[in-house]
């Protein structure tokens, strides 16, 4: 590991050598380095309909990660920066590598990740950091915010991602190591041109290849980003557009279990994948975002948004049926293509006006969605396999085909509309804030046949879902907050052939939110937040159909109440931290609670600038995941877990251009442990992440 470390850093020190600065210089060079890489938190956001909000003056809770915590902790997908989020779980889904999260006890599906606030436009299964400036979290229900989500998740919360801009003048070079032999180097350069600097370009693009801390388990990701901006004063455009490949051979599946225990957790770094076993992805996106300011408390925008992704994998999974010796039954699916057409459009106006001592910020727009899926299947026969000693085995016959494979058809198509208003009053100055706003929503779905591609079924149905929420700010750095506001999901569709429904897809399913909670401000640089909510969805199951038979029907209700509490900032000069805890109840009216749903979870983050070192910073992260539900008869559970990160970082001056060097490593004690029993289907177990080593070199000129 040393020679892999000393050639990441070899050319910058080479550099260093070459060019020495005077000490003046390089004191100032190296004080405003170790400041601009300081790891933060914006508090607040992009809140959809609402507009971007300071979080304090927003009955929601929202946070946006920004590009510093990427550069500092290397992550490797979206997922590993939501790590450092104590409301917010990471699992995969599906029998692949696609990222799934957990919020408030709900799933957010990768197809449902906005990104610049329209949905459909993020990469659908692993979605790289490097192209993003922030990564924001709203928790809680949202279908007014930012309309129903077409993949039909997101009750507990909502991720948008915001591509980078040309914020400053900067060229960043930057070379990587991760795991065995995960390599690799980024570019990212940004200018601002124009007599005013209205005119700005950023361009930034990253390529590593190799095995991660899992054995076996290799990964490609490549990314280029072009953001160009125009800001004319009364008048604004931006275009940004990305291209994104990302291809994992041999990924570590998840595991299925009819066992009576929890099977043992396998050593840490182990891979029970067929090394056949791969999944490709291609998607080329981009927003076109225009903005005029009608007047001068009067602001009209749009926002335009298309995504085509091309993706294929052999993809591979295993369920345990003797916990004891780990055998277990492999199926596998052979060559899936996946193809996805998408666009998305949103427009409106947003004013500020004044009735008497009354303000009122109005927000009017609408939007729209267009998604296609094109796809096809063909599975492999299972095959005997083993959790604990994977023999590796020849790929199986086929057993059954679906679609067509070279080229795949149209198997769903989905068309959102929404239109919405809101008012939020501002009373005595706007110490008193009071939102009430409706959304329309029209959702069409229609599903193929995969033999012949015929209509199968079609779905229309449209609802109205509102929102309310009350901010009251009685001294100065304290924001009282509450909210009641609807989520909207495409309804379930039946899909056993017991039911005599079959085929059929029930109304969109619509939950309720309550929510209150408190944010303060403990100087500038502190805050903190505090929220109690509870979620109500209506549940799905069998009921009499009248005939003799079952149909598939709403029935019953799950609950999800919990207690959040989050902080970041500075706690002292140089000492800065980001942490918080989660207590979760998620419980189906039988009295069973949610597999996958781990009672409590909570995260520390600390870095401190060691005074007496200079440039130096060292960083730890602890994470804390308590037991959870492993099946949904609440028989099994998984034990907790507790992993810790260390790290630390060093800034010095290399002639006029700071160099940053970074070594991180996570799960310090090689910890192996069950991450997450959570599954949109069935529960089945993730095993977390073996310990990484990670190490980067970064020079800005």
């Amino acid at each position: 590991m040393t020679a892999r470390l000393s050639a990441v850093s070899l050319s910058v020190l080479a550099f260093a050598l070459a060019s020495p600065a005077t000490a003046q210089d390089a004191e100032s060079i190296i004080v405003t380095a170790q400041r601009d890489n300081a790891t933060e938190i914006t508090n607040g956001g992009d809140a959809g309909a609402l507009g971007n909000q300071s979080a304090e003056d927003l009955p929601f809770a929202i946070r946006s990660f920004d590009e510093t915590l990427i550069y500092n902790q290397q992550p490797l997908t979206i997922g590993d920066v939501l790590e450092n989020d104590p409301t917010v779980r990471t699992t995969y889904g599906f029998g692949n590598a696609a990222e799934q999260f957990v919020i408030r006890g709900f799933s957010l599906f990768g197809d449902d990740v906005g990104v610049n606030g329209l949905y459909g436009i993020a990469p659908r299964q692993l979605v790289a950091p490097e192209l993003f400036g922030q990564v924001q979290v709203l928790n809680g229900s949202s279908a007014f915010l930012n309309g129903a989500a077409p993949g039909g998740s997101g009750l507990g919360g909502s991720v948008n991602l915001v591509l980078k801009r040309a914020e400053q003048d900067r060229t960043r070079a930057t070379a990587t190591f991760v795991g065995e032999g995960h390599i690799g180097g980024s570019l990212d350069v940004s200018r601002r041109f124009g007599d005013s600097r209205q005119f700005g370009v950023r361009v930034n693009g990253a390529y590593r290849n190799g095995e991660v801390a899992i054995d076996r388990e290799d990964r490609r990701t490549q990314v280029l980003g072009g953001a160009f901006d125009y800001d004319g004063g009364a008048f604004r455009a931006a275009l940004d557009l990305a291209y994104q490949e990302v291809r994992v051979d041999s990924l570590r599946p998840k595991v299925g279990f009819t066992t009576a225990v929890v099977p043992e957790v396998p050593e840490a770094d182990a891979n029970y994948a067929q090394d056949y076993t791969y999944t490709e992805l291609t998607d080329i996106f981009g927003t076109l975002s225009l903005e005029y300011d009608i007047a001068r408390d009067v602001l009209a925008y749009a926002k335009l948004g298309a995504r085509s992704g091309d993706e294929e994998g052999i993809y591979g999974g295993l369920t345990v049926e003797d916990a004891a010796t780990g055998a277990a039954t492999s199926g596998f699916h052979n060559f899936i293509p996946y193809e996805q057409d998408n666009q998305a459009v949103e427009a409106g106006l947003r004013a500020k006006v004044m009735t008497g001592s009354v303000s009122h910020a109005i927000n009017v727009g609408g939007n729209m969605i267009w998604q296609e899926d094109r796809t096809a299947y063909d599975f492999f026969n299972p095959f005997a396999t083993n959790l604990y000693d994977t023999v590796q085995v020849a790929p199986q016959d086929t057993a059954f085909v679906g679609g067509d494979l070279d080229d795949p058809f149209p198997i769903t198509k989905r068309e959102f509309a929404s239109l919405f208003v809101s008012d939020t009053l501002g009373l005595f100055d706007d110490r008193v804030l009071l939102t009430g706003g409706l959304r329309w929503q029209d959702i069409n779905v229609r599903v193929f046949s995969y033999f012949g591609g015929g209509l199968d079924t079609e779905f229309d149905d449209e609802a109205v879902t509102p929102v309310a929420g009350l901010v009251v700010k009685p001294v100065e750095g304290l924001s009282l907050y509450a909210n009641y506001i609807e989520a909207l999901q495409e309804g379930p569709r039946a899909n056993d052939v017991e039911f005599s429904n079959f085929g059929t897809t029930l109304a969109p399913r619509r939950s309720t939110q309550y929510e209150a909670g408190a944010k303060f401000y403990f100087d500038p640089s502190i805050f903190a937040s505090v929220a109690v909510y509870r979620i109500e969805r209506p549940g799905t199951g069998a009921v009499d159909d009248g005939n003799g038979g079952v149909r598939f029907a709403y029935i019953g209700e799950q609950v999800n109440e919990g207690v959040e509490a989050t902080v970041n900032g500075e706690l002292a000069p140089g000492l800065r931290v980001i942490a918080g805890l989660n207590f979760a109840d998620s419980e189906f009216e039988s009295g069973l609670d949610a597999a996958g749903v781990p009672e409590f979870a909570a995260n520390a983050n600390i870095e401190w600038d060691v005074p007496f070192a200079r440039g130096l910073t060292l960083n730890g992260r602890v994470t804390h995941t308590g037991e959870q539900e492993a099946n949904a008869a609440n028989t099994l559970q998984l034990d907790s877990w507790t992993v810790l990160d260390l790290g630390a970082r060093y800034v010095f001056a290399a002639g006029d251009s700071p160099v940053t060097l970074r070594l991180t490593v996570d799960n310090v004690t090689n910890e192996a442990y069950w991450a997450s029993a959570f599954d949109a289907f069935n529960p089945a177990l993730l095993q977390g992440t073996p310990r990484t080593v990670k190490a980067s070199a970064s020079i800005a000129f």
